[in-house]
C-alpha cells in the first residue's frame, strides 16, 4: 500500500472515531493539536496578499490574489502532506465544505490549501495528496519557493517557524474585502458553509442596492 492510500485510510479513520480520539492517538506527533482540542473560535482580522507567485498542484504558476482570490469567496486552509494528524482532518473538513457547496465551488467559491512545508511539498506531491480529499474542480493546492510561501503565510497570519507546531486554521473571506474570518481549531464544515452563504448574501444585497441606486440617478 503506498503512502497516499495509507493516508487516505488514516483520514477516514480519524473522522470515524472522532477528532478527540485522533488527538489522543498521536499526541506526540503534532504539538499544535493542543489548539485543535479546543472549540473552534472565529475572529475577524485584516489580511495582506504578498506580491509573489506560487505553484498549484498541476505545476502552474499562479498569483494567489489575482488568479484565485480576486472576485471569489474563498475558504483557505494550511497543511503539509507528511502531517498525519491535524492536517488530514483540516483537509477533510474542507472536502466536506466542497461537497456541501456543490457546483458553486469553482464558480463563485474557491477553495485553497497552502503547504507550509514547501521544501518537501512539490506540485506532484500535493497532486497525489489532493486526490484523497478533493471531489471536484475549484480547489487549488499551493506550494512554491520557501521565501514566497513564507511571505504569503505571514501576510495571511498563518506563519509558524516550526512546521510541526502550527495550529489548525481555516480562513473564510470575500476576495473584495481585506477583512476575513479566521477559524482556529477544528470547525464544523456546516459552519464554514454558512459563512460562505452569508458572504454570498451580502454580495447579492450590495449588487441589488447598487442597481437600485443607478436606476434612480438623474
Amino acid at each position: 500500500m503506498n503512502r497516499f492510500a495509507h493516508r487516505g485510510l488514516l483520514t477516514f479513520g480519524l473522522l470515524a472515531f472522532g477528532i478527540g480520539q485522533a488527538l489522543a492517538h498521536s499526541a506526540d506527533e503534532h504539538p499544535g493539536q493542543e489548539m485543535a482540542a479546543k472549540m473552534a473560535s472565529p475572529e475577524t482580522a485584516r489580511i495582506k496578499f504578498a506580491d509573489v507567485t506560487l505553484l498549484d498542484q498541476n505545476g502552474k504558476v499562479v498569483s494567489l490574489e489575482k488568479d484565485l482570490v480576486s472576485n471569489n469567496i474563498v475558504v483557505m486552509g494550511f497543511i503539509y502532506t507528511s502531517c498525519t494528524t491535524v492536517c488530514p482532518v483540516v483537509s477533510s473538513i474542507m472536502g466536506k465544505v466542497q461537497k456541501q457547496l456543490g457546483a458553486r465551488v469553482g464558480t463563485e467559491v474557491q477553495l485553497v490549501s497552502i503547504s507550509i512545508d514547501p521544501q518537501r511539498d512539490d506540485p506532484q506531491r500535493l497532486n497525489d495528496y489532493a486526490r484523497t480529499f478533493q471531489q471536484g474542480p475549484g480547489w487549488s493546492w499551493l506550494t512554491g519557493s520557501p521565501q514566497s510561501v513564507t511571505v504569503t503565510l505571514m501576510g495571511l497570519g498563518a506563519y509558524s517557524a516550526d512546521v510541526e507546531n502550527h495550529s489548525p486554521l481555516i480562513l473564510v473571506g470575500d476576495g473584495n474585502n481585506r477583512f476575513w474570518t479566521r477559524y482556529y481549531g477544528f470547525t464544523d464544515p456546516t459552519e464554514l458553509a454558512r459563512a460562505v452563504e452569508k458572504l454570498s448574501g451580502e454580495r447579492n444585497a450590495h449588487a441589488k442596492h447598487t442597481a437600485i441606486a443607478m436606476e434612480h440617478q438623474p
